[in-house]
């Protein structure tokens, strides 16, 4: 799925310094990437190929993505039965790596159907049948899911912003639903290949502060500098 990520990098706006003023309401296209048909049918692939060779596909922005977030959850001294969901799933990798670190209350979503089998088994071949896996829009969350102490996503906020029905109304959607299912005082953490530090603090102002801002790499060519993505920290401030 390298593929997939290289013109999920391309289908949105400027993520340079010089871009980081855009305006949000045009700072993005739609793209085949935010309809749900484009990843069940990429999950479907990928499932198979586990079926065949055992290989779990693609991790999102590579391994170092996920280190990077669990180096610092590692610093804050938490307790290992704190409630963690991750938004879009995947192949449920991220919720690998967050059990091999200790933590034991994790949930997993998405919407695609084969996202949902093909993490499970990743997970079952693992051992580990203890993780909430469930198939579900986090556009549409029911009532019953609330109350988390974390939430993270690694991607799965660029997709939706480039959803060809309406964008703009899906990121709306995306920081109520935010809002319903973290507890007050709860921690949001995105990875975004996509939009800059300055952007997703708009997007996400008000009801939630920047905790930290996550060392990612960064580039410069001709005379412009910025990262190739951007990991925030935040705090839900009911």
């Amino acid at each position: 799925m390298e593929n997939d990520i290289s013109a999920l990098k391309g289908a949105v706006g400027d993520s340079s310094e010089d871009g980081q003023n855009a305006d949000l309401e045009n700072d993005f296209t739609s793209s085949k990437l935010g309809t749900k048909d484009y990843w069940d049918e990429a999950y479907k692939r990928e499932l198979q190929t586990f079926h065949d060779i055992g290989d779990v596909g693609e991790i999102w922005f590579g391994e170092e993505s996920m280190d990077r977030v669990t180096r610092w959850i590692e610093t804050q001294n938490l307790s290992d039965d704190i409630s963690i969901l991750d938004i879009g799933t995947g192949n449920g990798m991220f919720l690998l790596e967050l059990a091999k670190n200790g933590f034991r209350n994790l949930t997993g979503i998405d919407y695609s159907p084969a996202s949902v089998e093909l993490a499970r088994n990743v997970l079952r071949e693992e051992g580990l049948t203890d993780v909430n896996i469930e198939e579900m829009d986090f556009l549409n969350p029911p009532s019953s899911l609330s109350s988390f102490d974390m939430c993270i996503d690694k991607g799965t906020f660029d997709a939706i912003s480039l959803s060809p029905e309406d964008g703009q109304q899906a990121k709306t959607r995306y920081v109520a639903s935010l809002k319903q299912i973290l507890r007050p005082q709860g921690l949001f953490i995105i990875t975004s290949c996509n939009w800059t530090k300055e952007q997703l603090l708009q997007i996400f102002s008000p009801g939630f502060e920047l905790v930290k801002e996550l060392p990612t790499p960064r580039f410069q060519f001709g005379g412009v500098t910025g990262n190739s993505v951007t990991a925030l920290v935040f705090r839900f401030q009911a």
